[in-house]
């Protein structure tokens, strides 16, 4: 689909590109500090264990099912427009939520970030595309990864000195403050960007869209919160609404491709097993990375009451793992072998995580699990040699006409992964953890492994839904 940007070049189009490359780390950032900060904030706001996971979950669930129709909304009326209002909503989210007096007022704001997010994230790739082209555009492409790479080595730690530091009393509110001089910067130097939008222009899918909000919600909200009251009636009730509220969802999208109306999703991307298998990969991969960077920080703080410097600094060697082996994989090693990397990515995950398992099964009450971080480097090396590989591969055969649809429902489908992740996990938790059985602190631990050893399970499943996908040279 041809825009209606200019050919043109943009006088200004590097320092454009530093714009979009710092809203994009911002977001990132607000969703890997706040990881670590959780803990701290729901002792000082109060709330149930379960407000941990929906600190995370009501940024991450709204950013999911309101990326696709925030790619949309930049198509229709301009994506420069749509990236200064998502910027100045996210900026004035962040700021609400630093000031929020309650654990249930946060995380409502939470959610107005993540919807403000997913207005911001898909005009990105669509405005480096307007402002180069030829060997430049593969040039401005190149720098995405280094600098997200970067955004996820510095914010679990940058979480961790911001929350420790407390500067001016600030406590955790720093997290979420730390965005509005980001947002500061971006926005007015947003100018420098080029109005760009399709040529022909799609039409929003209001109906789709309130299916899946609806049917997401319904499902990952008993995820969360039924292991904390008993599994009740009600969410099992919730679980089979959400999933038939989730099938009406698939039976909109055909129904309006046949209509020859624009479906939030393409329904012909679902004909063959590849892309299938891909999102089903894409859920199982990122639920099991997502949700055990919530575990590792909640038992260091929580159970064996490591303050959140350490918990920080704990994930450190998985974001470095992580960023080393990213760059690793794209500049050399998915050039030279293709696909098959995944395999070993896969391995490392699931050796990474049957490691974690052990340290915790011979872990000592009291004493921090220092070789748990081999074990979460070998974790992060995993998920670089993984994910990059992994979204090519998974849009090798996807048609022309179909990329945009099927890149947009892969990026809505890992963060929906990781929204489940930290329910599962965090809840598989959270239930061991409070158990009376044992002493707070080897609950802990004993809940810990468990989560590690269901990750290492969504780890195996991945492997099986990968296969399916074909994977070819890339």
């Amino acid at each position: 689909m041809r825009s209606e940007s200019t050919t043109t070049p943009h006088p200004h189009r590097w320092a454009a590109l530093a714009v979009l490359l710092l809203a994009e780390a911002m977001n990132l950032l607000d969703a890997t500090v706040m990881t670590v900060a959780a803990p701290v904030i729901r002792a000082d706001l109060g709330g149930s264990d379960a407000a941990i996971q929906w600190f995370s979950a009501a940024y991450t669930l709204p950013f999911a099912v309101f990326l696709i129709t925030g790619g949309r909304l930049g198509d229709i009326v301009g994506r420069r427009r749509v990236f200064r209002a998502g910027v100045a909503a996210f900026t004035l989210a962040s700021l609400a939520c630093a000031l929020a007096p309650s654990t249930a007022a946060l995380i409502a704001v939470r959610a107005v970030q993540g919807a403000a997010a997913a207005l911001v994230i898909p005009q990105t790739i669509g405005m480096i595309r307007a402002l180069f082209n030829g060997r430049e555009l593969a040039r401005a492409m190149g720098c995405v990864g280094p600098v997200m790479g970067l955004a996820a080595v510095t914010g679990p730690a940058l979480g961790g000195v911001l929350t420790h530091a407390d500067l001016f009393g600030s406590t955790w509110r720093a997290v979420f403050l730390i965005n509005v001089p980001l947002g500061a910067m971006v926005l007015p130097a947003s100018r420098l960007l080029r109005e760009d939008r399709a040529a022909r222009r799609p039409r929003l899918d209001l109906t789709g869209t309130a299916l899946a909000v609806l049917g997401t919600g319904l499902v990952v909200h008993p995820l969360i919160q039924g292991g904390a009251s008993g599994w009740p009636v009600r969410c099992w009730a919730q679980l089979a609404v959400g999933g038939t509220l989730l099938a009406g969802f698939a039976v909109h999208q055909r129904w309006r491709g046949r209509g020859g109306r624009s479906p939030l999703v393409e329904p012909s991307l679902f004909r063959g097993r590849g892309f299938p298998a891909a999102l089903m990969a894409s859920v199982l991969f990122f639920a099991a990375v997502n949700g055990l960077m919530l575990v590792v920080v909640v038992q260091l703080q929580v159970g064996l009451h490591s303050d959140v410097l350490a918990a920080g600094f704990t994930l450190l060697p998985w974001s470095v793992a992580m960023a080393l082996s990213s760059w690793a994989a794209g500049s050399w090693l998915v050039p030279r072998y293709g696909a098959r990397v995944m395999s070993a990515g896969l391995l490392a995950l699931f050796a990474g995580t049957v490691a974690a398992t052990v340290v915790y099964a011979a872990g000592r009450p009291g004493s921090y699990p220092w070789p748990l971080l081999p074990a979460l480097a070998v974790v992060g090396l995993g998920q670089g040699l993984y994910a990059v590989p992994f979204f090519t591969t998974a849009l090798h055969h996807v048609r022309p006409h179909e990329t945009g649809s099927a890149a947009g429902l892969l990026n809505a489908v890992q963060q929906l992964g990781g929204t489940l992740g930290v329910a599962l996990l965090g809840s598989v938790f959270f239930r061991t953890a409070a158990s009376g059985a044992l002493v707070q602190e080897s609950a802990s631990l004993v809940g810990a492994r468990n989560a590690f050893c269901a990750a290492a399970g969504f780890a195996l499943a991945t492997a099986v839904t990968t296969a399916f996908m074909r994977p070819q040279r890339v």
